[in-house]
């Protein structure tokens, strides 16, 4: 559907769902158990029998579990943004952690079209959007939103978020310990430390306690004499906490638990029955779709993901995308495509290694003793990979190799999936019209001006061009060298941008002429890659002197890119470090949600060159 008829449709779709719409007595209620920040390897109806999780278990046994159920991103901020709108982050433009970019006037929190069919809507009490509120989705959001406070036999969904499970829950050793830390389980990748020993097994503790929070929501349901008429949703919000799962994009930041119980009033509404498992590939994007169609409301045009249960479900999808944009105080790009079998994922910043420093990830223990043992070089080779660059093209057969630590991509056997699933991203990306590939600190200044997703359909976003650019400048192949250096003087300044990109990874010679002009550029961003590139090529006092301009620009995502670059110059970096302490000065830290990511880059660069 082109966007013309999105927003007709959208027009059109008030009217139309109030018109058909069932009384309240015919639709079912609903309600969403969100768990926080674990994947299905904690769960014991998953298959972990070290896992201690029997309410879960038992629900499962009388509802469908979901075998291949996938966030969009491997963290909480984007993938709610996916849950709460039904479109894919990248094409909104709403992709990096916290952001703040608006989405278009016709894209509604679904929980709206809920309200306005008479249902009674609440969270409890997480939102994180990634994006302006909507606050009027909810009849209540708050620490004691509950659907008990709807009017008689009001239909109702319901949120509610179990925090137990957060990644905060392992910052502080507990005193006590359920499960026994020297017989706890360790993926492959992770060295067994005490302190991975000890944060595994504290996490299995939390795991343990929001599984008894869930068994006591789904107590009070039952002894309110609901059970009967609602469709109950349990799932976790990204993958797991402990190093290389949640904002990482592997199995264990992506597959997450989802379990879906619908009494026997509703079981028609799906075609699995209860008890069974599914290996339908379902990903958070389809559920804002799922919810309408459960309850018969017509699911707009504009929304990207499609119904798996309801009225009008759709064929099953072939394939479930991911993504990962800066994650708080860390530029990445990555995207990810994943069917039944396989894991198939592209790194566009390949030259940053999986463990960029995030502040909120090294307030673990085991994170520390992890990059410990690296400088120690006490690591194997699957261990050690997580403090090197990325390789641009990953691929994983996931059910030889669930825990991905087996790259297919440059073996000649799997050519053939390697093919396929490239093109799925590539055509994901496009049709998309993905935005994600324009430097945050050009998209902050679109983003003020005009919705993303608008931008992108207004002629203005050439992304066949920037995406096949961004590409070519992760490839690692020197015979996209010359293409790149040519587009270095391309009229748009995104292609500008991953040119000089492509050059900081190919290094090639040659650049150095056209680089040194786009120093000169009108775009910061450009201006901050041609830097990083020349200074990759031995120069130091123009690409220094740049990035030191980009350290007092009023725009944080400037110098967030600035700080980035400079935090991999080591010692030579040290001529910024009085810039880098005014800028942690004049930011106080008064309210930590408001994410002062230049801030702790600051931080992160002084402690590079011990300072």
């Amino acid at each position: 559907m082109n966007f013309v008829r999105r927003l007709l449709f959208c027009l059109l779709i008030l009217p139309v769902f109030r018109s058909n719409a069932q009384t309240p007595a015919d639709r079912p209620n609903i309600l969403w158990i969100v768990s926080e920040d674990n994947n299905t390897s904690l769960i014991g109806c998953y298959g972990n029998a070290f896992a201690t999780t029997p309410h879960i278990d038992r629900f499962a046994q009388e509802s469908i579990l979901y075998k291949n159920a996938f966030s969009t991103a491997p963290v909480c901020a984007p993938s709610r943004n996916t849950l709460i709108t039904g479109m894919y982050p990248p094409s909104l433009g709403t992709e990096h952690m916290r952001s703040t970019n608006p989405v278009p006037s016709f894209v509604k929190f679904f929980p709206k079209y809920l309200r306005e069919a008479g249902y009674y809507t609440t969270n409890n009490a997480k939102k994180d959007y990634n994006t302006v509120d909507q606050t009027d989705a909810w009849d209540e959001s708050s620490n004691s939103a509950t659907y008990k406070n709807r009017q008689p036999g009001q239909p109702f969904f319901a949120v509610f978020n179990l925090n137990v499970s957060h990644e905060s829950s392992i910052h502080q050793p507990a005193a006590r310990l359920q499960h026994d830390p020297e017989k706890v389980p360790l993926p492959p990748y992770h060295p067994a430390t005490p302190e991975f020993k000890r944060d595994w097994a504290q996490y299995y503790d939390k795991v343990e306690e929001m599984d008894g929070q869930f068994g006591q929501l789904l107590t009070e349901l039952q002894e309110a004499g609901l059970a009967e008429n609602t469709i109950v949703f349990y799932y976790a919000d990204n993958g797991g906490v402990l190093g290389r799962s949640k904002r990482f994009m592997y199995e264990s930041g992506l597959h997450v638990p989802l379990v879906i119980h619908l009494p026997k009033k509703w079981a028609h509404l799906a075609n699995s029955k209860a008890g069974s498992q599914t290996d339908q590939l379902v990903t958070f994007v389809d559920f804002a779709p799922t919810i309408l169609s459960l309850v018969g409301i017509p699911i707009p045009g504009y929304m990207q993901g499609q119904a798996f249960l309801g009225t009008q479900q759709k064929p099953e999808r072939a394939y479930a995308y991911s993504f990962r944009g800066r994650m708080d105080e860390a530029i990445d790009l990555s995207r990810s495509v994943r069917d039944k079998k396989y894991r198939y994922t592209r790194n566009y910043l390949p030259r940053k290694p999986y463990g960029q420093h995030l502040d909120y990830l090294w307030k673990a223990p085991s994170i520390k003793s992890w990059e410990a043992e690296y400088k120690a070089g006490r690591l194997n080779e699957v261990q050690a990979r997580f403090w090197q660059p990325k390789p641009a093209e990953e691929l994983y057969d996931v059910d030889a190799d669930p825990d991905n630590i087996r790259n297919l991509a440059a073996d000649p056997r799997y050519a053939r999936e390697l093919a396929r699933l490239r093109k799925a991203n590539d055509q994901w990306l496009r049709e998309s019209q993905d935005v994600g590939f324009i430097p945050e600190a050009i998209l902050t200044d679109i983003a003020r001006q005009t919705p993303l997703f608008d931008y992108a359909r207004q002629g203005k976003y050439n992304a066949n061009r920037i995406i096949e650019t961004a590409t070519l400048a992760s490839s690692r192949n020197p015979a996209d060298g010359k293409i790149l250096i040519k587009r270095l003087t391309d009229a748009d300044p995104v292609v500008r941008y991953w040119a000089a990109t492509g050059c900081t990874v190919l290094k090639r010679p040659e650049a150095r002429e056209p680089l040194r002009k786009l120093l000169q550029d009108s775009e910061a961003a450009v201006r901050i890659a041609a830097a990083e590139a020349l200074y990759g090529l031995g120069e130091k006092e123009q690409p220094i002197a740049v990035l030191k301009t980009a350290l007092s620009d009023p725009s944080r995502p400037v110098r967030l890119q600035a700080l980035n670059v400079l935090q991999t110059f080591g010692k030579d970096a040290a001529s910024v470090s009085s810039m880098a302490r005014e800028i942690i000065a004049k930011t106080p830290m008064t309210n930590p949600i408001n994410d002062f990511y230049d801030v702790r880059a600051a931080q992160t660069l002084l402690d590079a060159i011990g300072q």
